[in-house]
This record gives C-alpha cells, sequence and structure tokens, in this order.
C-alpha cells in the first residue's frame, strides 16, 4: 500500500541523464526526478532555452481560461520553435473562443486547422492521435486521470493542471501512469507553480538546511470570495450542465479544498518533505445554498498529522465567503524559529529577521519556462508523484470534513474511493453521476452521516 513517506521525487533529489533533443522530443530519454527541475540544475535549465532548435508541437485538452492561459504562456517559451497543433475542448464554442485568444497572442504559432479542432467527451482522443509531442491538459480535474492516462499511453509528454483527480481511484491511477510516463522516458509537469518560483524555492530550501530547527507546526490558508458560478442553458443535459458548471460537483472538481487549496496543502508537504497520516475536520456550507452550488461546501478546516518525532501538524483553513478575512498563504514554525513561507520570510525565537528572500513570482510563466528548457536541455522532468500525492492529501481532508470523523491516509488510500466512471462518459445524452431532487437540489455531504469511503 502506498504509504504518505518521502520519496526521491518528493524531496527533488536529482538524476539525470542527456538523450540527444530529437530522441527527448519525441519521447526518449531518461528521468530527472525532482518536483520541478532539481534546484541546483535550475538556472542550467533556464538558460538552455538558447540552445535548443527542435519544433516542439503542443495539443490542448480544455480551452478553458486556464488551458488558454497555460497554453499562451507554452508558447511564450524560447529556445526553439513551439507551436499548437490540435486541440479539444467538450463544447465548440468554448474551443472557438480559444483559438481566437492563443491566436490573438501568437499568431505565427498557431496551427489549428478545422480537421484538428475536436469537440465532445471524446475530443481529447483526437490530440492523443495528432503529431503533436505535448499535451497540455487542462479540463475540469475529474477527467484528469482519463486524459493522462491516454496522453502517456500514445507517448506524448505532459503538463497537467492541478488538482490531477477528485478520488482515491483517480490519484490511485495517476500514480500508476506516472511509473509508465517514467519508463517512456516522458515529462510530467504538474501546475502546483509554487515549486517554480524563486522565492519558495529558496526559502524552503533553508528549512530543508535546519534554519528554524525541527519542524513542530504549520498553518495555511486559502480565504477569498469565490469564483464564478455559471446559469443553466435552457439546451443543455444534466450532463453539460453539470460540465459547465463543473466548479460545483464534486466527481468534477472535487470542492474548493482540492481545485484550489491545493496550492498550500502542497507547499507544507513540501516543507514537510511528506504527506499526512490523518486529518479531521470541520465545514459546511453557509452561503452556498441553491442548486446553482451543486454540492460543494464553502468553508474548511482540517488538522492534518504528519510522521515523525515531533508529529507536526498543519492547520489549514479554506473558505469561499465575501466579507470575510481573506488570506493565501503558507507558514511554520520550527524549534530555533518560525517562517512566513509565502512571504519568503524567516525569523528567530525573539522575532528577529534573519531571511528574506529576494526571489520573484511568476510561477505560471516560469513553470513553463522550466519545462520547455528542460526538454530542450535533453531532461525529462517528472512531478506526478508530488502531484498526485498533494491531491490526495487535499481529498484526504474533504473526507475529513465531510465525515466529521478522523480519516488516516491509509485507510483512505486503500479505499479506492470513485466518485464517477469517467471512462464510460462519451456523450452529454447520458446520465449525470449525481442527480437533482424534485427541488432541483444537489446531494450535500452531512458531518456524522457522510461515508468518507462510499
Amino acid at each position: 500500500m502506498d504509504k504518505p513517506t518521502p520519496s526521491a521525487a518528493d524531496t527533488n533529489q536529482p538524476s539525470t541523464s542527456e538523450p540527444s533533443r530529437r530522441r527527448f522530443i519525441k519521447g526518449s530519454g531518461a528521468l530527472l526526478a525532482g518536483g520541478a527541475i532539481a534546484a541546483n540544475n535550475l538556472s542550467v535549465a533556464r538558460g538552455a532555452h538558447a540552445y535548443g532548435s527542435d519544433l516542439i508541437k503542443v495539443g490542448l485538452v480544455g480551452c478553458g481560461g486556464r488551458g488558454r492561459g497555460a497554453t499562451i504562456q507554452a508558447l511564450n517559451t524560447d529556445g526553439g520553435e513551439t507551436r499548437v497543433v490540435a486541440m479539444a475542448d467538450a463544447f465548440d464554442y468554448q474551443l472557438e473562443d480559444a483559438l481566437r485568444t492563443v491566436k490573438g497572442e501568437h499568431p505565427d504559432k498557431v496551427d489549428v486547422p478545422k480537421e484538428r479542432q475536436f469537440t465532445g467527451l471524446e475530443a481529447y482522443r483526437g490530440v492523443m492521435e495528432s503529431d503533436c509531442d505535448l499535451v497540455i491538459l487542462a479540463t475540469p480535474p475529474g477527467f484528469r486521470p482519463l486524459h493522462f492516462d491516454a496522453a502517456i499511453n500514445a507517448g506524448k509528454h505532459v503538463f497537467m493542471e492541478k488538482p490531477v483527480a477528485t478520488d482515491v481511484a483517480g490519484v490511485q491511477r495517476v500514480l500508476e501512469v506516472n511509473k509508465l510516463a517514467k519508463e517512456k522516458g516522458l515529462a510530467v509537469a504538474v501546475g502546483l507553480q509554487r515549486h517554480h518560483e524563486d522565492r519558495y524555492r529558496e526559502t524552503v530550501q533553508r528549512l530543508h538546511d535546519g534554519e528554524i530547527g525541527d519542524i513542530i507546526s504549520a498553518r495555511c490558508y486559502w480565504n477569498g470570495g469565490g469564483v464564478w458560478v455559471r446559469p443553466r442553458k435552457p439546451e443543455q443535459s444534466e450532463l453539460a450542465y453539470q460540465t459547465f458548471n463543473w466548479y460545483y460537483f464534486n466527481w468534477l472538481c472535487g470542492d474548493h479544498i482540492n481545485e484550489q487549496h491545493i496550492h498550500n496543502l502542497d507547499v507544507i508537504n513540501w516543507v514537510m518533505q511528506g504527506y499526512p497520516i490523518e486529518a479531521q475536520g470541520q465545514g459546511g456550507r453557509e452561503v452556498r445554498t441553491g442548486p446553482d452550488t451543486g454540492q460543494i461546501f464553502d468553508h474548511h478546516m482540517v488538522e492534518f498529522t504528519y510522521d515523525g518525532a515531533h508529529k507536526p501538524k498543519m492547520f489549514s483553513q479554506c473558505r469561499h465567503i465575501r466579507g470575510c478575512w481573506n488570506n493565501v498563504s503558507e507558514h511554520v514554525a520550527g524549534t530555533k524559529g518560525y517562517c512566513d513561507v509565502s512571504g519568503g520570510k524567516i525569523y528567530d525565537n525573539n522575532g528577529k529577521l534573519i531571511f528574506q528572500s529576494k526571489g520573484g513570482g511568476g510561477g505560471h510563466q516560469e513553470e513553463h519556462h522550466d519545462l520547455f528548457a528542460a526538454l530542450r536541455a535533453g531532461e525529462i522532468p517528472n512531478e506526478g508523484e508530488y502531484g498526485a500525492k498533494s491531491t490526495m492529501t487535499a481529498i484526504l481532508g474533504r473526507m475529513a470534513t465531510y465525515s466529521g470523523k478522523v480519516v488516516k491516509w491509509e485507510d483512505a488510500m486503500n479505499s479506492n474511493q470513485s466518485l464517477a466512471d469517467f471512462d464510460s462518459l462519451k456523450s452529454f445524452d447520458q446520465q449525470a453521476p449525481v442527480q437533482p431532487d424534485d427541488n432541483g437540489q444537489y446531494p450535500v455531504p452531512v458531518p456524522g452521516k457522510y461515508k468518507p469511503f462510499a
């Protein structure tokens, strides 16, 4: 059973070999084990842009805002030619809008004729059958394991947005497929972009070097006003509506603790160099009361426990309620001091500032600079394992808040919980995995009654 212990990939330990650029682009090469590009290789990779000249063909699966943004950021990279050659989305109007947007930014780097534009729930297959070298996966996250599986089996390098799944079965699938990616020499990048920001990298390295001693506690937040709600269109089937308004359905999104708060949970896992062994918490719906907000909670508070001599705790908050205290940050305390990780600041136990990073952010763009630079340098980065396990951390927290019980990592991983059969979804005429009642309301988890492994 997969236990929450760090591996080489989790702890950013490099292992590098250097195939030719041409072999790398076509899927051959060796693994650069490490979360992002290993810290001591980062400057080399970022400086390698100018040395490559091979064309990297990109396919996009999922043409919403993040898919468009990631594609533009991929095309912003240099060191060689990059071109978008295929696009897919469940909805034709979304693909058309994305095509216009990407062309507007990079008119000379888009070559997506009608025959390489694919729509519908099986549109991803067309991109996998194209001659693209790398695919960007940016659909609602419930589909991520299915699409990742298809991409690796098609021999494509992958950039996939976080989270990488919405249930345990999806996490398990991603971990298994990631092993195949390593065997095939295929790159896997995950959109947990803080790993690519110098401020975070410098600060976390100092924590790993013992600057504040042993970590004894952590806290992190994603408290904000919430996101969009998409009204139902008269012509939509139930399945089409849920896919369109995906943020509010657990089988598609995994709740906002999974979709957004994963960033903060992932940073604490990175600092801890491991994953929680159990979680307990509480949450609910104070303002999300209508059918347009589906099933998800609007607040979660979770206490995660990590292994180790001090059994350190992480106290996690995420909230989507307007008019409240907003904060997105990560903090840790140790035996010799404490750290504002997101701010890149380290203090001793007397409150004296002993380190402040001058590094910047911009991780959304930098993660693509790093990925394409690594590929052009003949390196094969792989972020799949920590992407999957940080996703599992969020799912563990959701299980705890939904059930009101202590949920152990090992029990959760053994459960193989599945929220939907994504492989069977091929048309919007099919029944949605979740159905509304006669009043249009969807089933909402009730602590004390919800069974986390059902």
